[in-house]
């Protein structure tokens, strides 16, 4: 948010941008003039018809986003090719010309690539992608990147081998999906996708056909439509644009034009006149879901007016959402959540759609209220207060986009490129943007935006869908009984929607500023540390890695830990119970209102062990974001229609999570491992809620923020030291505050002790979940903390490879470790996966073989050099994002820990060994300590088996 002096500077930078008289001919782009591609992009197609773009871009520094863009998916598949589109995708990991089986795998993350976050791939309906990120300060690994890509393109070896082996590893990322949404979204598909392909082409495929195609069926897909002029190469990041489009051409003309190209077809979505419905519910239902699909043509934006019209669907959007979410203020409210948008749906067809979570008994009232606020918009339109605020929140997140226009991350940036590859979207870069919004918004009128619905909302080609649980007593409506509330809706009378203006601001002044008692500095940080008069303790960062972001945090100790059993929900809750009430005489909504075209918000958090806030804001916001934070402390609101709001949207959600297996079993593997603690439950029911007291927890709420001197604050981002001064003085100077300190209360969780082995049975689908758990004592110190990392991360390799690649068992293995200073020094090794529940046992004893090794110092080399690389380049990313230094300060101040060591890091890696590998595997995978759990469907009888 902006202080006066910077909103003034802005309104009359505007006011010079609309009615300058040599300029405003220029700022309006004529109707007609084709949306440009950014100009900073180098685009191109090779004789071969493959299509390139290239862009420089220097955030971060030193690495380059590529992409492989095939413009084909699962709707290109034959009967007897149903899942290959993506079968294929997968073999593109598994061998191709230049690398022999997982070598290519193996190189990328002996380079510091990643294999998921870094280098991944995924196939839709209409199209499949390749990603990758690699870094650019070595040319050698630069050029192998691109002959991966290039082997993607044309040289995928589909090895017999390495199919068989893959077939099960795809079987499983099915298996994986399996569940109650998968099953439902079978159900209304046909009906959303009405006499349309798109109902019979999901890309996970058939599992018939995953399990017995013959290889040269899949390697027919792969040699029918991997073809240059269905593919473009895309590359931003840290190198010279030039050298790098020569590389393209020398590399990728060499592959073959196709002599006879098999037709690429576009498969429409037909309209159809009627208003169609469909309920789809099942047992394991997490979720009562209600939307409304108004099917539309695709409409193309290639010119200025184009544009104008995605600014108004812009508009259009946070208006209406802005009304829900003030009709879900009250009490007893209509959803849990909702949205309101346009969007693609396929690439012949977009739709508008409103969607609303609601309470498993509230459908009805939920349909009704999505399809009376859109009747509403229709009968009357929004007002003109609701206008400008849209206008102000655009135009200043379009400002703030625009102020970081030279630090853009490659990995945002590129996918503009990629869709605009794909679907033909534009990608005219922020400038465009920035300039064509700020010439249009003003000469969009309010009747332009209302009339968006007459062209969306209509009563042809929609579609409600509505999924809930499926259980003794519940009665769903009819899908006759919807279509006829869509009728009704129109015979009813609906009232203008009337805007309740509030204050213009906050605070109206500067709180009486609090003296600086101490300054600290770490040189070598750029780190200085201030105490405030009333002990608060303010922790700052500045830097230039932004232009316009400045990161918030803040800590107490004590938490909900210092309130008994009978408090905790009203205390676990109380944060929550605050940030929906508002502030001083504010409600949420008239928050909202104020900070329209703002950029700052914080959220307070009552935690286990620790209170205080998170928040950001743009740099000119500072002020608002820090009279928040003010006013959290000082003029918290109780309001309690606020606090019925809240608490029914939480019990709506918690509703039936139980009944989904995978929450069940998440519940279940913590309330083992930690004895069957209360306090680690999340899966809450009614009785639990009914203890949630608003008395309790807003006096609980006041007690934790009753003492700024107990709170250490920190910000880290684009702003001077000496300028924010003032602000810092005034704003949190100014808080009660006081010498007592605080601390949290041991309230006695513990992992189990000795060997666990738990069965549990859950579900209808063939599929099991594992959980396997090593935990002990630790002794919290930086380099015994560093080898429990590497060694997680050697497992990480190690289980993939076994249990994945070689075995084709599981689609992912995660290995996690969870360490803890507070309130008891211990320690927590996990490795969870899903699997055939016949194979369970099998793979668990896989995976304890391979720990087995690890203890015995069978530890390769390569995987050293992994971990190593990859440490060493993700810190050098690290270093240079905001978040991780907020983290990183925070984290160092609540374990006492010398902030002046965080550089170390940069040479802790260097000297690991094998060594350290194995004597960690002894310390943290002591099978004393051992928690197996497992779950199996209900159906399935597992084998005997000992932990």
């Amino acid at each position: 948010m902006k202080n006066l002096p910077g909103s003034i500077c802005f309104i009359l930078m505007l006011a010079l941008l609309f009615v300058a008289l040599p300029f405003e001919q220029k700022a309006q782009p004529e109707s007609t003039r084709e949306i440009p591609l950014d100009p900073k992009v180098i685009r191109g197609k090779l004789a071969n018809g493959m299509t390139y773009y290239i862009r420089e871009n220097q955030k971060p520094e030193d690495r380059a986003e590529l992409r492989l863009a095939v413009n084909i998916g699962s709707l290109a598949e034959t009967d007897k090719q149903q899942g290959l589109a993506h079968f294929v995708e997968h073999m593109a990991f598994n061998g191709t010309e230049n690398f022999a089986k997982n070598d290519l795998i193996d190189y990328l993350e002996l380079a510091g690539v990643k294999f998921g976050p870094h280098l991944n791939a995924y196939t839709s309906f209409d199209e499949t992608v390749y990603m990758l990120q690699v870094p650019t300060d070595s040319q050698e690994v630069l050029d192998k990147a691109l002959l991966v890509l290039q082997d993607w393109a044309g040289g995928v070896s589909f090895d017999g081998e390495e199919i068989e082996k893959e077939r099960g590893v795809v079987i499983e990322e099915w298996r994986q999906r399996l569940g109650a949404e998968t099953r439902m979204s079978y159900e209304y598909f046909p009906v959303l996708f009405k006499d349309s392909r798109y109902a019979e082409r999901l890309p996970i495929g058939k599992k018939e056909v995953l399990e017995n195609f013959d290889h040269e069926t899949l390697k027919q897909f792969y040699t029918d439509w991997y073809r240059p002029e269905l593919m473009a190469i895309i590359a931003v990041g840290d190198f010279d644009a030039k050298e790098m489009e020569q590389k393209i051409k020398t590399r990728f003309s060499t592959l073959p034009a196709s002599p006879k190209p098999v037709v690429r077809e576009f498969y429409e979505v037909p309209d159809h006149k009627e208003v169609l419905a469909k309920v789809a519910t099942d047992p394991e239902a997490t979720f009562t879901t209600i939307s409304v699909n108004y099917k539309n043509d695709k409409q193309e934006y290639t010119t200025a007016d184009d544009y104008r019209k995605t600014i108004m669907q812009d508009l259009y959007n946070q208006m209406l959402n802005a009304r829900l979410e003030e009709l879900n203020s009250k009490s007893d409210p209509p959803f849990v959540f909702y949205y309101s948008g346009f969007s693609s749906l396929t690439r012949t067809k977009d739709a508008y759609t409103s969607m609303g979570y609601v309470k498993e008994d509230g459908i009805m009232r939920g349909l009704e209220t999505l399809l009376t606020e859109t009747e509403r918009i229709q009968r009357h339109g929004f007002t003109e207060s609701e206008l400008e605020r849209a206008k102000k929140e655009l135009l200043r997140n379009k400002e703030k986009s625009f102020a970081e226009r030279d630090k853009q991350p490659s990995r945002s940036l590129i996918w503009g490129y990629v869709s605009n590859f794909l679907d033909n979207d534009p990608a005219p870069g922020i400038e465009y943007e920035f300039e064509t919004t700020g010439a249009m918004l003003p000469g969009i009128k309010l009747e332009d935006v209302n009339r968006i619905a007459d062209k969306w909302i209509n009563d042809e080609n929609v579609v409600i869908i509505v999924t809930a649980p499926e259980k003794e007593g519940l009665e769903i409506p009819s899908e006759d009984a919807f279509i006829q509330k869509f009728r009704e809706i129109e015979e009813t009378e609906i009232l203008p929607y009337e805007d309740e203006l509030t204050a213009a601001t906050l605070m109206d002044e500067r709180p009486a500023p609090g003296e600086i008692t101490s300054v600290k500095t770490y040189d070598d940080l750029g780190v200085t540390e201030l105490v405030l008069e009333n002990g608060a303790r303010v922790v700052l960062k500045p830097t230039d890695f932004k232009n316009d972001e400045i990161l918030f945090t803040a800590y107490s100790l004590g938490g909900t830990s210092l309130y008994g059993d009978e408090d905790y929900y009203s205390a676990d809750f109380s944060s929550g119970l605050i940030g929906e009430s508002g502030l001083k005489d504010f409600s949420g909504t008239d928050i909202s209102k104020i900070l329209a075209g703002k950029v700052a918000g914080v959220n307070p958090y009552v935690r286990a062990l620790s209170e205080g806030f998170s928040g950001s804001a743009s740099a000119e916001d500072l002020e608002i974001m820090l009279q928040l934070v003010n006013l959290y402390f000082t003029a918290p609101r109780r309001d309690d229609e606020s606090f019925n709001s809240y608490v029914q949207r939480q019990q709506a959600l918690y509703q039936n999570l139980g009944s989904n297996p995978q929450y069940f079993f998440l519940n279940e593997v913590e309330q083992i491992m930690s004895r069957n603690h209360m306090r680690s439950k999340f899966l809450l029911s009614e009785e639990e809620f009914k203890k949630v007291d608003f008395d309790k927890a807003y006096s609980i709420y006041q007690e934790r923020f009753a003492n700024a001197g107990d709170f250490t604050f920190f910000l880290v981002g684009n702003f001077d030291k000496e300028e924010i001064k003032p602000l810092l003085q005034s704003y949190i100077g100014s808080l009660p505050g006081g010498p007592a300190k605080e601390n949290f209360k041991d309230i006695g969780i513990r992992y189990p002790e000795g060997k666990v082995d738990k069965i549990l049975k859950k579900g209808q689908d063939p599929k099991s979940m594992v959980s396997l758990n090593f935990t002990g004592d630790h002794d919290y110190e930086k380099m015994n903390n560093k080898r429990l990392e590497w060694l997680t991360e050697v497992m990480s390799i190690k289980l993939r490879e076994k249990l994945r690649e070689d075995e084709g068992g599981v689609y992912g293995v995660r290995v996690s470790n969870r360490k803890n200073k507070y309130p008891n020094q211990d320690y927590r090794v996990s490795i969870s996966f899903t699997c055939d529940p016949q194979k369970a046992d099998s793979l668990i004893a896989l995976a304890l073989r391979e720990i087995d090794k690890l203890k015995k110092g069978e530890i390769e080399e390569k995987d050293i050099n992994k971990v190593k690389e990859k440490e060493k380049r993700e810190l050098e990313t690290n270093l240079k994002e905001n978040r991780f230094w907020l983290n990183k300060l925070r984290s160092a101040y609540y374990h006492q820990e010398d902030p002046g060591e965080l550089l170390s890091d940069k040479n802790a890696v260097d000297n690991l060994a094998a060594k350290d590998i194995k004597k960690a595997a002894h310390e943290y995978l002591d099978m004393k300590n051992y928690a197996r759990i497992v779950l199996f469907p209900e159906t399935t009888t597992p084998a005997a088996s000992k932990p």
